[in-house]
């Protein structure tokens, strides 16, 4: 048995549909899984809500599929590099739920977990909080937050082998793992498939949480904001 698949539009066609709910890992471009993202944009499913920490950029990552207009939701931490999702949204094309970047983590990790939801002190008292229910704890407020579930969950990894276990590089790392635990089918696109196992103690996902895999096509790593200084 083997959990790789020929390609990312042959791993997402019998999972894909209107209105599904699918996390995607990376933070900015970094671990973005393109190829899947790509995927998604060519099966034409619409009314999608996508869970991440930010949307790319225009015409790259998570942007190909505003410009697809496929996207009815989005449940983020930052958008602020995209000026297409800022339009769509003061449009009111774009449903938009605002979570801090934390508070987004731990909603992936405990949907995975099976934690239907979690109190936290951060967003009291702002929009955030706004229609959630509140409890004191120990003299402190706190707000409720559910934790997520989706119906998809697209990750990029570095190394693989044929079972889905996963090892990621250095920051693209980031979501990567915690969105993978919190799919009801995970899908991971990696750079290397390896032949034998992976070194149990390297591992960072488990390949219980992946039920297909591709390996990534090679290409060029687009970066989001390239600093540099000047040459003495």
């Amino acid at each position: 048995m083997t959990k790789i698949w020929t390609g990312a539009a042959a791993a997402l066609r019998e999972v894909m549909s209107d209105g599904a709910v699918i996390a995607v890992g990376g933070f900015g471009l970094s671990g973005n899984p393109t190829d899947l993202i790509e995927a998604v944009r060519d099966s034409g499913a619409t009314g999608l809500t996508i869970v991440s920490n930010n949307m790319g950029v225009d015409g790259k990552g998570l942007g190909l599929l505003l410009e697809n207009r496929q996207v009815s939701k989005v449940i983020a931490s930052y958008v602020g590099e995209n000026r297409l999702f800022a339009q769509q949204f003061l449009d009111g094309e774009l449903e938009v739920e605002f979570t801090p970047q934390g508070t987004l983590a731990e909603r992936l990790r405990a949907g995975g977990a099976g934690i239907a939801g979690f109190y936290t002190k951060t967003g009291v008292g702002t929009p955030v909080a706004e229609g959630k229910p509140h409890a004191e704890f120990d003299g402190e407020t706190f707000v409720l937050e559910r934790g997520i579930v989706a119906d998809v969950a697209l990750v990029h990894a570095w190394r693989a082998d044929h079972e889905g276990n996963l090892v990621y590089r250095h920051t693209a790392r980031n979501f990567n793992p915690l969105v993978a635990t919190a799919g009801r089918v995970t899908i991971a696109e990696a750079e290397q498939v390896v032949d034998d196992w992976l070194d149990p103690n390297a591992v960072v996902t488990p390949g219980i949480f992946v039920q297909r895999l591709v390996e990534a096509r090679p290409r060029v790593k687009d970066i989001e904001q390239r600093t540099v200084r000047r040459a003495s």
